[in-house]
């Protein structure tokens, strides 16, 4: 596994500057942020990666203010109330993306956020070093955040991790860090400790990490 500046020294012959590499990466926010995001928006988002799995993000993002309405605004207590009738008139909604087992999933994990309150600050406490486990504890608890799902939902609200898109993942395998796919346990695992050395040497975010790994190989 090369040093994190020889990937990034890639990444700059690629892209042509350590400006162009720079550009536009993201930048995480403070654990005090992430907890003050209120529940609703963190299902909210929860919601639109579920929705948007599979099928045309410009199609979720048109439909999106209708789907906000028709989930309440994603109230979780709300929307863990969604059954029978109302599931029913919710499944036959011309506002939202008719599909029964993503609305359900929503539902469900509307259910495990209302009967522990402050999503938010669950997040904000775990620790960039244990992404993994955060992103097990997605799995493991929650309908439909499994693979880059939860990790999109990371991304966009800003909590620090990686996100292994095939670029991410053409890299860590060129770097032997994997030599397979990112989904084993044992894999995560040293993904983890590839992020954890990196971030050490370079002093940046792993998100940011993660993002220059992508700028330096296209996936085959």
């Amino acid at each position: 596994m090369r040093p994190f500046a020889e990937i990034r020294d890639i990444a700059i012959a690629r892209k042509g500057s350590l400006e162009a590499v720079l550009a536009n990466l993201p930048v995480p926010r403070t654990a005090a942020e992430l907890a003050a995001i209120p529940d609703d928006r963190w299902l909210a988002q929860m919601a639109k990666g579920i929705f948007q799995a599979g099928i045309s993000w410009t199609v979720v993002t048109a439909k999106w203010p209708g789907i906000e309405s028709a989930f309440h605004g994603f109230a979780p207590g709300r929307v863990a109330m969604i059954e029978g009738d109302a599931l029913e008139a919710l499944l036959s909604d011309p506002r939202v993306i008719r599909s029964g087992a993503k609305i359900v999933a929503i539902r469900d994990n509307a259910a495990v956020m209302a009967a522990s309150p402050g999503f938010g600050r669950k997040v904000a406490d775990w620790p960039a070093s244990d992404f993994v486990g955060l992103l097990d504890w997605l799995t493991r608890d929650f309908s439909r955040l499994g693979g880059t799902t939860g990790q999109y939902l990371m991304r966009f609200m800003g909590k620090d991790g990686f996100l292994l898109s095939r670029d991410v993942v053409a890299r860590l395998q060129a770097e032997g860090v994997i030599d397979g796919p990112a989904t084993s346990a044992k894999a995560r695992r040293a993904i983890q400790a590839a992020f954890d050395r990196w971030q050490a040497e370079s002093g940046l975010s792993q998100s940011q990490i993660s993002r220059i790994l992508a700028q330096s190989i296209d996936a085959a």
